[in-house]
């Protein structure tokens, strides 16, 4: 009796061990812990965890490579956590690789993964501190969502205002009379015109330019003979002196006329005598008269004389050499 109460004890303590070794094998297959591998710890500071607890899961590139150990308070805005990671997994992370809490799916627990840079590094040891990432939390994307609903809202409201507005205005009436296209298209069509137009008259007058520096045509004669513009030079001297000349000379005459004005105003010299003394004035006539009185007699005497019958043969011989010279001419 007493042999069969001492087997059921011990059976009973094996039971129990058995059970407290599944138990634990549980609860480290629970934890992603490697029973039978070796692990090493690697850490990384945040300054908010966003719902981050021990026992979460480490992804690496998307793997599944080991589970937050352990998370210390080193003061108000750090917060150290201790990754354990798997041997399998060490020889793919490097020191300058990046740590960011996740989200497993949309919802889901929150994780950390570990980032791969593109720069190459020595691999990581145990302790060694990660590089991390800050994490932008739901909360803080909601409210940036709320304050862009926001600016959405006023934008459209605002919108909403000016195309009331440019529904009564003139200008959305202008533009939709179907004759302002076809007046635009036109003065396009001109304005194409006059461009081309420009266009010919600057290559024409690139044209002229060319040959002007050719020296051809009058205008390149003139810009590019030396000798022509040596002889253009002196005549415009000449010009110029003469100008003087006929400047000294206006100045002479001038002088003179207001020499004479000044004698006939003040009754001096021969002109003025002429021109206000009514006695020489009336001698001047008589004088004048006789003179022609006495041509008109010179006149009656050579006619008499052409029909004096000494002269009269003279005369004819003279009138018949001059119609010879008529007549040969």
């Amino acid at each position: 009796m007493a042999k069969t109460e001492g087997n059921n004890i011990k059976l009973g303590l094996f039971v129990m061990a058995g059970l407290l070794g599944l138990v634990g094998a549980f609860y480290m297959i629970g934890q992603s812990g490697n029973i039978f591998g070796r692990d090493f710890e690697i850490k990384a500071r945040f300054s908010n965890l966003s719902g981050l607890m021990e026992g979460n899961n480490v992804l690496f590139s998307g793997i599944q490579a080991g589970t937050v150990k352990k998370i210390d308070m080193l003061g108000d805005t750090v917060i150290e956590v201790t990754m354990q990671i798997g041997s399998k997994i060490q020889p793919f992370i490097k020191k300058n690789a990046m740590a960011a809490i996740g989200t497993e799916g949309l919802m889901g627990n929150k994780v950390i993964n570990i980032e791969p840079a593109s720069q190459a590094s020595a691999n990581v040891t145990r302790g060694d501190m990660l590089r991390s990432q800050k994490l932008v939390s739901t909360e803080e994307m909601m409210k940036t969502l709320s304050k862009t609903n926001d600016d959405v809202a006023a934008i459209a409201k605002a919108l909403k205002k000016t195309v009331l507005s440019l529904d009564t205005s003139e200008l959305f009436s202008l533009l939709n009379d179907a004759t302002i296209g076809k007046s635009i298209k036109s003065s396009l069509d001109e304005i194409n015109m006059a461009t081309k137009n420009v266009n010919n008259m600057s290559y024409g007058l690139n044209s002229i330019v060319v040959n002007i520096r050719k020296g051809k045509g009058a205008a390149g004669v003139l810009l590019n003979d030396t000798l022509l513009t040596s002889n253009l030079k002196n005549a415009v001297a000449d010009i110029r002196m003469t100008g003087n000349n006929a400047k000294k000379i206006t100045a002479k005459l001038a002088n003179t006329v207001d020499q004479l004005d000044y004698d006939l105003n003040q009754g001096k010299g021969p002109i003025s005598a002429l021109l206000r003394d009514s006695i020489i004035t009336q001698n001047f006539k008589e004088s004048l008269y006789n003179l022609k009185q006495g041509t008109n007699g010179f006149s009656d005497i050579m006619d008499a004389t052409k029909h004096s019958f000494l002269f009269r043969r003279y005369f004819r011989k003279q009138e018949k050499a001059a119609d010879n010279v008529v007549k040969e001419r």
